[in-house]
């Protein structure tokens, strides 16, 4: 036997756990227990989740189920809003914003309380499952406690927690199973009998606690905000022993006794589309009890690693800040940025987010993801549509996890029906529409307060990550799946535009600029409400755009193809106005709030594709400067989109600066709006409060400062920081179907290797006044055309290209 192997043995003797394969760079860890739920460590599996806070003596763990909502479907639709439409369209044609505001108030809104009356009405809210209590008893009655380490490994998506007290050393690990779908727990003492602790399971309202046999059970219904029957869950606990020791229950808890080893088994279902709930939450249960432990978390490790280890991403980190605890890390960053190993572990934090908060089947992450520790989530942990749901799925196509956009893609297909009915009752249109925000029981009205609620391209924006996801993966099949849900959007907008009096241009009427008002000229009075406003323009391009491409590949529709073209060319261009910038509105509106969080109207240049550095300077100038007044504050998913923002102009240094921003520590938990987002201590991004958004969007930033091809070109290293001058990654994808992998050092690119998904012709950008070699396969060698700095290459499904530099 080595000597290594003779370590290994020792410690698994001793401590029940064998060393953890996880790499150091991809870890979170504490020296001591979370005192808040913003310490706590994520763990999920797309529909589940847990929270531990790695407490010694009380520990409490918030669980989650991606599907419990209370509120229920509901007929918002305002049956007089539309009567009202030609009177507010003509207010706005004469530049009566503010009275047309007025009778928007009044009239165009949805029917019924709205969705920020809290979780006792239809509209509903996300709500946690319950908090699991474990009370540990210790042999001295006390834990006088050394050597304490708690961690979040993003390698194995496991959390663990270790700790000597009284001479014995104690280990706990967590996680979701991927593939056995409940919650798994492992408590471990050093020395058998040591191991004594409690189990009860409850949560703030509406439930009730039943032991039957061994097994805690915890059911409930949630109010519907019409009769109180809403949805039903389930939550089963069982635990099971290693060895030695004893088990019982009492007063509604289990007991464990002198033990060495124990295993927690939690399962959870609702009756959201699934009627047989409750034998399938016992099934669960019963299957995951009945295996080996060893059993379970392996096939949960290589379910996780289908997605995880898809990509990697390098920035050449010093290991020495690995050592650091990850919240004193952050505050460390915050006075010392020189640690890529950070903003490396962000990036792949994001990745690991979005595989535990969204699971193919089941719902899309919503503003909180998969994680709330409340009845009253703030926001109800719904889906905003004027960008919050589609930035949690910006990194989804880019970072090599496209089967995870499509919980988004079916919610936005169960929303063409009611959609369809919004369109006619408030706009007596055709097509389908949705407002700012939706829940799960397809809620497409408009708001019930306008100046946020009015927005009425959501919808619009979701079809845009169709088509993000067809643009990646160039699924013919795929495309005439969704083709039917891009057209109603389509639709909608032809019979909806108006044309305004001033220019002839075809605008909406009314809508707004999220969330972001103006003064009325001359005066100082704030108003939202307008028509055409530049992210409504944008956006109904890109439909009506995709919407003519998708009909031409898949050959039908000639008729509306041709009316969407003749639309095109009536739509507002992007305008510059007589500041340099580019304008928001219409007309130049002095903004209520010039440092807005919301940045809407550069949507044309992230995540659209209409601005772009070489197709369109002088807009991407005139973008530049709206970004410099905007600030580079705001709220945590205002930071993490600017960081997109900059590295679309290639300026890599200002990305670098906004992600310091967005990782500035924060400890604020209440609602703010101002500038004071930054990150928690467990590297959840701070609106505040909690939104995981912006952890979504730094993701996707910095895989932008790495590459691009918005433009139908391949962009490499567009944006690269001078912090960053070394560097590798392999796995991110590309638009057209392809992987890319690149390297390099010096600040300067040395190779790239292109991975043909699907059979196309690739452009790809070869950087200037550089010798580059390009070799197919392993020894083909190649001479692609190159024109403009821009080399074509055409490969099969499965074929690659090495293109390597010469400096």
């Amino acid at each position: 036997m080595t000597k290594n192997l003779i370590i290994i043995v020792l410690l698994v003797a001793l401590t029940g756990f064998a060393p953890n394969r996880d790499k150091p760079g991809l870890r979170l860890w504490y020296e001591q227990p979370a005192g808040r739920w913003e310490e706590t460590l994520p763990l999920g599996n797309g529909r589940i989740g847990m929270m531990p806070d790695g407490g010694i003596e009380k520990e409490t763990l918030v669980l989650n189920d991606i599907t419990l909502w209370s509120g229920s479907v509901q007929d918002a639709d305002n049956l007089d809003a539309a009567k009202y439409l030609p009177e507010i369209r003509q207010l706005l044609f004469e530049g009566k914003n503010d009275q047309a505001q007025e009778l928007v108030y009044k009239t165009f809104v949805c029917k019924g309380a709205g969705s920020r009356n809290g979780p006792k009405v239809p509209y509903g809210s996300f709500e946690l499952l319950g908090n699991l209590h474990i009370d540990y008893q210790y042999p001295s009655g006390n834990a006088a406690l050394t050597k304490y380490c708690r961690q979040l490994s993003l390698d194995d998506a496991t959390a663990n927690v270790s700790f000597i007290a009284d001479g014995v050393t104690y280990t706990r690990e967590y996680f979701a199973a991927f593939d056995h779908d409940v919650l798994v727990i492992r408590l471990h003492a050093s020395k058998k009998g040591n191991l004594n602790f409690k189990v009860g399971i409850d949560r703030p309202q509406v439930f009730e606690t039943i032991l039957e046999g061994d097994e805690l059970l915890m059911k409930g219904q949630l109010d519907n905000g019409v009769d109180g029957k809403g949805m039903k869950y389930n939550a089963r606990v069982k635990v099971k022993l290693s060895g030695s020791g004893k088990v019982a229950g009492n007063d509604n808890r289990i007991e464990v006794s002198d033990a060495g080893e124990a295993f927690i088994f939690i399962s959870a279902t609702t009756d959201f589309n699934d009627p047989a709930f409750e034998s399938k939450c016992q099934a669960l249960l019963q299957k995951a009890s009945n295996e080996k432990y060893a059993a379970t978390k392996a096939a949960h490790t290589k379910a996780y690693h289908q997605y995880f280890d898809r990509m990697h991403l390098r920035l050449n980190p010093d290991p020495a800040k690995d050592a650091i605890p990850t919240n004193l890390r952050l505050t460390d960053f915050a006075d010392n940025p020189s640690d890529n190993g950070l903003v490396e572990l962000y990036f792949q934090y994001g990745r690991y987010l979005l595989i535990s908060s969204s699971r193919p089947g089941f719902l899309p992450p919503n503003l909180q993801g998969l994680w709330a520790n409340t009845i009253n989530t703030p926001w109800n942990g719904d889906y905003h549509l004027n960008i919050n749901v589609q930035m949690n799925h910006w990194p989804a196509e880019i970072t090599n996890l496209a089967e995870l956009h499509q919980p988004l893609i079916q919610l936005t297909q169960n929303m063409v029906e009611p959609g369809s009915r919004t369109a006619k009752t408030f706009y007596n249109a055709n097509g389908w529409v949705a407002h700012m925000m939706t829940n799960i029981w397809g809620f497409t009205a408009p708001g019930e307060h306008p100046s946020w609620g009015a927005t009425n391209t959501g919808g619009t924006w979701l079809c845009a990550h169709l088509w993000e996801h067809y643009d990646y993966n160039r699924d013919r099949q795929y495309l005439q799946q969704i083709y039917p849900v891009l057209k109603g959007s389509a639709e909608f907008f032809l019979d909806v535009l108006v044309a305004e009096p001033k220019h002839g241009w075809l605008v909406t009427a009314p809508t707004t600029s999220p969330e972001n008002a103006f003064f009325m000229p001359g005066t100082k009075k704030a108003v939202n409400i307008c028509m055409g406003s530049t992210m409504d323009n944008q956006l109904v391009r890109e439909i009506f755009t995709n919407v003519i491409t998708a009909s031409e590949v898949l050959g039908i529709d000639t008729e509306l193809r041709g009316k969407l073209k003749n639309a095109v060319t009536k739509l507002p261009p992007n305008r510059i106005g007589s500041d340099g910038r580019l304008m928001e509105w219409l007309e130049e509106y002095e903004e209520a709030e010039p440092r807005h969080r919301h940045v809407s109207h550069l949507y044309g240049l992230h995540p659209g594709n209409q601005i772009t550095l070489r197709g369109t300077p002088e807009l991407a100038e005139a973008a530049r400067k709206t970004l410099e007044v905007r600030g580079d504050g705001g709220t945590g998913w205002s930071r993490a989109w600017k960081i997109n923002f900059w590295a679309r102009l290639g300026d890599g240094n200002r990305a670098y600066m906004l992600l310091r921003n967005l990782l500035s520590p924060t400890f604020d938990s209440g609602m703010n709006y101002t500038n004071r987002g930054g990150t928690y201590p467990n590297l959840f991004c701070a609106h505040p409060p909690f939104q995981i958004d912006g952890n979504f969007g730094g993701c996707a930033g910095i895989a932008e400062m790495f590459l691009q091809s918005h433009s139908g070109v391949i962009e490499l290293l567009p944006a690269l920081p001078d912090a960053m001058p070394i560097g590798s990654f392999d796995g991110m994808r590309v638009r057209g179907g392809a992987e890319v992998s690149v390297a390099w050092a010096g600040g300067k690119l040395t190779s790239a290797t292109l991975k043909a998904v699907t059979g196309n012709t690739f452009k790809v950008r070869v950087p200037e006044g550089v010798q580059a070699t390009f070799t197919k396969g392993k020894k083909e060698t190649v001479n692609p055309r190159i024109s403009e700095g821009v080399a074509e290459i055409t490969l099969q499904a499965g074929e690659t290209v090495t293109m390597r530099i010469k400096n």
